[in-house]
């Protein structure tokens, strides 16, 4: 098969192996000619940052790099990027690399020059008509994982390092203008970081095609990605350069994201704030919580996930595909519980309230309460 396409949904996506060799070209046309490379710590140093690196500054646009970027990045990241961008004198951001990175590309593009603070750009209501556009730098993005998806989004994922809450900002120009797609750059992941992106996009499909809103362009999205991520990440996981599989997982990732149009719900809602509190990672995170939350939404999805067991050829309806989930968990090494993870149960409460005040929660099928959500975190501090 040839896994090698362009595509113009939700952007312009160049999808292939070897298509980083075009990052320049698409430098130029979305009219970039000093652009920034973001990209995480872990990443600045492992060859497939320093070749990009290399073919920019061979073409004439300079070799820049910023790496301040925490895994779950917060103001401080960006107010350091936004300090080496203007320091630079760059017209363009590069996102290159997980979420992270690409969260925080977004953000440095998106607050150059705004007259608002970042925490005024959330995701409610018509926030975002108080950005100036025109401020707003190009973004190219180039995800090196096969999860988050954010390289197909209009927002990124910022945690507030005073309150501990991520928040999301939204503006529709953060969607890049190119996407580049090329799984030879994820085939170096650790197997935890595999295990856990995809996991995330998992987790983004199945909550997408769960929500109750009405979307269903997103719907079928959602399904046909479960079913890329359920084939071929186990592959992806256990033989490392399948690049096959690595190619499923990317388009898997950028359907989750595309999907969840939809809605998100509880997976997410719990994930966040343990994520800001603990600095967990966030796929894995999601992976954790999963099964407890299929539990808590049953008999709002029953139905519902035991036709998408039929279309992904699992048995046995709910109760198949809580299993192959459960099976997945195990062969990804997934830890078994929030306990596991360092999280503590004399800060559940605080934990209830913060998911309760992420906007993923409104999504969810069953509506989330105070009781209901505390007993949820509960369930998840024990095996499932």
């Amino acid at each position: 098969m040839n896994l090698t396409a362009n595509w113009s949904y939700p952007t312009a996506i160049k999808f292939g192996a070897g298509r980083i060799a075009e990052l320049p070209d698409l430098c130029r046309a979305a009219g970039i000619t000093r652009p920034l490379l973001v990209t995480d710590r872990m990443l600045a140093d492992l060859p497939i940052t320093l070749t990009t690196l290399a073919r920019l500054e061979a073409a004439g646009l300079g070799r820049a790099l910023f790496s301040d970027v925490d895994p779950n990045p917060n103001e401080g990241n960006m107010q350091a990027g936004l300090t080496a961008y203007r320091a630079g004198d760059h017209d363009g951001v590069v996102c290159f690399g997980g979420g992270s990175a690409l969260d925080l590309g977004k953000m440095i593009a998106l607050m150059v020059d705004q007259p608002v603070p970042v925490w005024e750009l959330e995701d409610i209501g018509d926030w975002w008509t108080r950005a100036n556009p025109d401020t707003i730098a190009p973004i190219i993005a180039v995800p090196t994982t096969a999860g988050t998806g954010s390289e197909v989004g209009r927002a990124g994922v910022l945690t507030n390092s005073d309150t501990h809450q991520k928040k999301i900002i939204f503006h529709p120009k953060l969607l890049p203008t190119y996407t580049i797609c090329d799984p030879e750059l994820t085939m170096g992941m650790p197997r935890a970081i595999t295990a856990g992106t995809g996991m995330d996009a998992l987790a983004h499909c199945l909550e997408a095609y769960c929500s109750p809103h009405y979307h269903p362009m997103s719907q079928g999205i959602a399904l046909e990605g479960m079913r890329l991520v359920l084939e071929n990440l186990p592959r992806a996981y256990a033989t490392p350069d399948d690049l096959q599989a690595r190619a499923h997982m990317m388009s898997a990732a950028a359907m989750g994201a595309v999907a969840f149009q939809k809605g998100l719900g509880a997976i997410h809602s719990l994930s966040h704030p343990i994520g800001a509190v603990y600095n967990t990672h966030h796929g894995t995170t999601n992976a954790v919580v999963m099964p407890m939350v299929l539990d808590f939404n049953r008999p709002a999805i029953e139905d519902r996930i035991a036709r998408a067991a039929r279309y992904l050829g699992i048995d046995d309806g709910f109760d198949g595909f809580r299993a192959r989930v459960m099976s997945l968990r195990a062969d990804l090494k997934i830890p078994g519980n929030l306990a596991a993870m360092g999280v503590e149960e004399s800060r559940l409460d605080e934990l209830t309230e913060m998911a309760l005040a992420d906007p993923s929660c409104g999504g969810n099928p069953v509506e989330m309460t105070q009781a209901n959500t505390r007993a949820l975190f509960q369930a998840a501090m024990s095996d499932a």
